[in-house]
């Protein structure tokens, strides 16, 4: 019985310490405007096994927890290829802020992978385009996988550092 009861403790043990070591990163500023936007993180982060979100629409935090920093990295970088952006509270762990601008000026602008779920998303683009110098207009909709950007000699990394201020991203097409 002795035997049993210190297997047991021994196996209760280290399961506590295989759950203590999950990794926890926190991403603010993320556009969560919308219960499908909570459900496009969801989405992104299960095509990563092992990983978890906690998601506070109302402050636009997710909480990414894995088994590792690497797992946890890939989870980050999937919500990231969904369309979304924020900061990170890990150094360890990093936000691709990669788009494929090249800090050039332009007057048309072709971008793929913003999320756009809803009027209120393509209201929050439209918004942050309303930052950049140069900007005239856009082509995004509710649900579009690319749009148009058009205007007089914009930056087009101009472009994505406002979408990404706005808790958004996507890259040039």
């Amino acid at each position: 019985m002795k035997t049993l009861f210190a297997s047991l403790l021994a196996l209760a043990t280290l399961a506590f310490t295989v759950s203590a070591a999950d990794v926890s990163v926190k991403i603010t500023d993320v556009h969560l405007c919308c219960p499908k936007c909570v459900s496009g993180v969801k989405k992104a982060v299960a095509t990563v096994t092992g990983v978890t979100a906690q998601i506070d629409q109302d402050e636009g935090d997710v909480t990414l927890t894995g088994p590792d920093t690497a797992t946890v990295q890939k989870a980050t970088d999937a919500l990231t290829d969904a369309g979304y952006f924020g900061k990170t509270t890990d150094t360890g762990i990093k936000i691709s802020s990669e788009t494929g601008a090249k800090g050039v000026k332009v007057s048309s602008l072709k971008i793929t992978g913003v999320h756009l779920c809803c009027g209120k998303c393509v209201k929050a683009l439209g918004e942050a385009l309303a930052t950049v110098p140069g900007v005239k207009a856009n082509t995004a909709t509710k649900g579009a996988k690319d749009f148009e950007v058009t205007g007089e000699d914009f930056n087009d990394a101009d472009v994505f550092a406002a979408l990404q201020k706005a808790g958004l991203t996507g890259k040039v097409e």
